[in-house]
């Protein structure tokens, strides 16, 4: 079996916060949603039915911890999940916040606008708050 890869393009865009069992937390580069990306460290996955059974429930767990922990920071007016793959084929989930009147909404944030990278300030303070939200 080969060895986990991240695929260089979820690298360039996004950054590691914490790993979990399963999953690589990743905060998406992109400051205009509170973005996390998280990344079944599993090598040659695409899709979640390509996980071993106790690998997809431990993706529904962490699914959740990322969006409860998520919400509870941000206080979001909803949590969109999605786990697409079309231009990364890598098996990776999207848990984004939205809130009514950011940018696209109510449509989605894929293929909108140009990626906006936080100050670093910022998003290291994002990076502590969401870490303390993940593990408790």
């Amino acid at each position: 079996m080969d060895a986990f890869k991240l695929d260089h393009r979820l690298a360039n865009d996004s950054i590691s916060i914490l790993k979990t069992g399963l999953c690589d937390f990743r905060l998406a580069r992109d400051c205009r949603w509170p973005w996390l990306i998280l990344v079944p460290q599993r090598a040659d996955i695409t899709e979640i039915f390509e996980l071993t059974p106790l690998d997809q429930v431990m993706l529904t767990f962490e699914t959740e911890l990322a969006s409860t922990a998520l919400k509870k920071v941000t206080g979001a007016t909803k949590i969109n999940v999605a786990a697409i793959g079309n231009i990364v084929r890598q098996l990776h989930v999207h848990v984004v916040a939205r809130f009514e009147g950011d940018p696209n909404w109510p449509g989605p944030i894929w293929g909108y606008g140009k990626a906006e990278a936080y100050e670093d300030a910022k998003r290291n303070q994002f990076i502590e708050t969401m870490r303390e939200a993940l593990s408790s």
